[in-house]
């Protein structure tokens, strides 16, 4: 039924919003909008409306994005259940408005309207990972932060961290040749690592039960060449995942065989009958 529609009604709300108000409601005859948004999280509700009334919300969450650009950098330092939070700022706003929590639907706002460079936040609680977000605003009344405020910084946090509760999933091995073998396997997800993840180890023994010396790698890698492997032997691998505060469980043990005779490569001989 557009061809009935006057107009549309767009409330764009700040998650966390913790203003007493409900957001300003824009009314505009367009159906799009430019509105200039920082970093924190934000929900979009729109309607339609015509001589009859006004139809029901559509809600949209604005998907999280990552700034490569931005003007400064965060420093948090734990304190117990507490952070520090400290950073040098590029100019002098009006004030900061701060955003802390685990995700969009666990957020806390602070406005900073004082002339400092750090601050203190609290009800950190140990292993979880927690996203801290700085904003710079000329305007400082509640329900004004939208459009006005600029993103000065991001970065994230662990008040404790402890090691992995899992180890990666779907471990498999691959290219399997007299020699060498390839294994592969699917990162840890970040709400079992518990800190952040520095790497992975593998390790993995031979049928005499002889150990191989554990391989180290970074946290972006995800496969593995297994090299100077003896022929005809099973092997059994595990990988595990580590933190600052330690190596986590490893895999369940994962077996594969070297062949004897290397790569087998099929061979098609073909014969053919002549009439006499």
């Amino acid at each position: 039924q557009s061809e009935n529609i006057l107009g549309y009604f767009v409330n764009v709300e700040r998650i966390p919003n913790s203003c007493s108000h409900s957001p300003n409601r824009i009314s505009l005859k367009e159906e799009n909008i430019l509105v200039n948004l920082s970093m924190a999280y934000y929900r979009v509700n729109i309607s339609a409306y015509n001589e009859a009334g006004e139809s029901p919300r559509a809600i949209y969450i604005v998907p999280e994005f990552s700034g490569t650009d931005l003007p400064g950098q965060i420093h948090v330092k734990s304190q117990g259940t507490n952070a520090v939070v400290t950073w040098t700022p590029e100019y002098n706003p009006k004030c900061f408005v701060v955003d802390w929590g685990t995700g969009k639907e666990d957020m806390h706002m602070k406005i900073v309207t004082t002339a400092t460079g750090n601050f203190t936040l609290d009800n950190f609680q140990p292993y979880k990972l927690y996203k801290i977000m700085v904003h710079a605003s000329d305007v400082c009344q509640c329900e004004s932060f939208i459009g006005h405020e600029k993103t000065f910084g991001v970065t994230h946090f662990y008040s404790v961290e402890g090691v992995p509760r899992t180890g990666p999933m779907n471990v498999t091995i691959l290219n399997i040749t007299k020699h060498s073998a390839v294994v592969k396997w699917t990162e840890i997800a970040v709400e079992d690592r518990l800190g952040f993840l520095q790497g992975y180890r593998i390790s993995y023994t031979d049928s005499s039960r002889k150990k191989s010396p554990a391989v180290t790698l970074d946290s972006s890698t995800t496969s593995y060449h297994l090299t100077g492997l003896k022929e005809k032997t099973t092997y059994r691998v595990q990988i595990s995942g580590f933190t600052s505060a330690g190596e986590g469980p490893l895999t369940l043990s994962q077996p594969f065989s070297t062949p004897k005779y290397g790569t087998v490569k099929l061979l098609c001989i073909c014969i053919t009958q002549h009439e006499s």
